[in-house]
C-alpha cells in the first residue's frame, strides 16, 4: 500500500521585481518553476530517496509532502487523504498527525531558549497531550541521556542535536517521516551513526521515510527506491541495484561518474559538463538537452515521459 502518492505535482514561484519596478523598467513577470510535473509512490515501510544538484528541487518536493508549501498544480495524497484539497478538518488533522520532518540545520531547527524537554514535547502538548517521561524515553531511544532533558540545545554537538530533532519528530508517533538532508551539516563519521540510528527506527517502528540527499553513497544503502531529479523534473526511478548497476538516464550516469570511489585514485574522467540552465526560462523539450551527449533534435523540441525500461522508470528519448 502507498503511504503517499505524489501526483503531476507542480511548484512555480513568482521571484519578480516589484510591481512598480516592473512598470517603470517595463519587465514582465518572472516565474521560477521548482518542481515540474513529478509523479511517484511511496510504499509503507520502505525508504524512498530523492537525489539531485542543487536547486533540482528536492526540499521544494519534502516540504509540499508535509503541508509547508502550497502545489501550484498536482496532489499530495498521504494515506488516501488529499492534502491539497481535503476539506474535512479531521480528517486533516489526522494525516497531518502521522507526518513528521527532520530539517537539514540541526542549529537553526532548535528553539535556543526552549530546554530538551519543551523542544520533544512540543508535537504532543500543541495537540493537548502531557508527554510526562515522554522526553527522557526518546532520548534513550537516539542514544543520548535521559538527563539531556534538562539542557538547552547549544550544550550539545552537531550530531547529538540532529538526534534531539529526530526525538522530536518520533514524539507524535508518525507513519511518514520527510527527511531533508538530515546529514549534510555533520561529520562523516557522524553522519553514519545518525544514519545507523535512523536505519534502526525505521525496522524497530514500522517507520516509512521521504529521504531527502545530495549524496549518492548515502541513498545507496538507505534507499528501497530512488527518483532523481533534474530542473524540478523526475528523470529517473529504481532501486539502488537498478539505478548504481545499470543507469539508463545520461544524467544519472553523469552523477555516478562524478561521485567519489574507494578505489579512484587516479583515474581520468572528464567533469561534467555544461552549468545547469536558469529555472527562470529552462530548455525546450528535455530539460537536460543542453548537457547531454546523446541529443537529438527530438530532444530539445519535446520534453520525454516517464516510460518503463527494465524494471525501472525514465524520462529519456534516447535511453535503450
Amino acid at each position: 500500500m502507498a503511504m503517499i502518492e505524489v501526483t503531476h505535482l507542480t511548484r512555480i514561484f513568482d521571484v519578480s521585481k516589484p510591481w512598480l519596478n516592473r512598470v517603470l523598467e517595463r519587465l514582465p513577470k518572472a516565474l521560477l518553476t521548482a518542481v515540474s510535473d513529478v509523479s511517484f509512490k511511496v510504499e509503507e515501510r520502505t525508504v524512498y530517496a530523492l537525489v539531485g544538484e542543487s536547486g533540482s528541487g528536492k526540499s521544494t518536493i519534502g516540504k509540499m509532502a508535509v503541508g509547508l508549501l502550497s502545489p501550484s498544480e498536482g496532489s499530495v495524497t498521504i494515506n488516501g487523504i488529499d492534502l491539497t484539497r481535503e476539506t474535512d478538518a479531521a480528517k486533516m488533522d489526522k494525516a497531518r498527525s502521522d507526518i513528521q520532518m527532520i530539517f537539514q540545520d540541526p542549529y537553526a531547527s532548535l528553539n535556543p531558549r526552549w530546554k530538551v524537554r519543551d523542544i520533544i514535547n512540543e508535537p504532543v502538548t500543541a495537540r493537548g497531550g502531557s508527554g510526562v517521561g515522554l522526553a527522557e524515553k526518546l532520548l534513550e531511544q537516539v542514544g543520548l541521556s535521559a538527563l539531556d532533558a534538562d539542557k538547552f540545545p547549544h550544550e550539545f554537538s552537531g550530531g547529538q542535536r540532529q538526534r534531539i530533532c529526530i526525538a522530536r519528530a518520533l514524539a507524535s508517533e508518525p507513519k511518514l517521516i520527510v527527511c531533508d538532508e538530515p546529514t549534510s551539516a555533520l561529520d562523516v563519521s557522524v553522519q553514519a551513526q545518525v544514519l545507523n540510528l535512523m536505519t534502526n527506527l525505521q525496522e524497530d517502528l514500522g517507520l516509512t521515510y521521504l529521504f531527502i540527499s545530495h549524496d549518492l553513497t548515502v541513498v545507496q544503502h538507505i534507499s528501497d527506491k530512488i527518483g532523481v531529479l533534474y530542473l524540478g523534473r523526475l528523470v529517473e526511478e529504481g532501486t539502488p541495484d537498478q539505478l548504481f548497476d545499470d543507469p539508463k538516464h545520461p544524467y544519472t550516469q553523469m552523477l555516478l561518474a562524478a561521485a567519489p570511489k574507494m578505489d579512484g585514485f587516479g583515474r581520468e574522467i572528464d567533469p561534467p559538463q555544461g552549468e545547469i540552465p536558469d529555472p527562470i526560462n529552462p530548455p525546450t523539450g528535455c530539460a537536460f538537452h543542453p548537457r547531454c551527449p546523446l541529443a537529438t533534435r527530438q530532444c530539445s523540441a519535446e520534453r520525454p515521459v516517464m516510460r518503463e525500461l527494465r524494471g525501472a522508470r525514465v524520462a529519456c528519448h534516447e535511453a535503450t
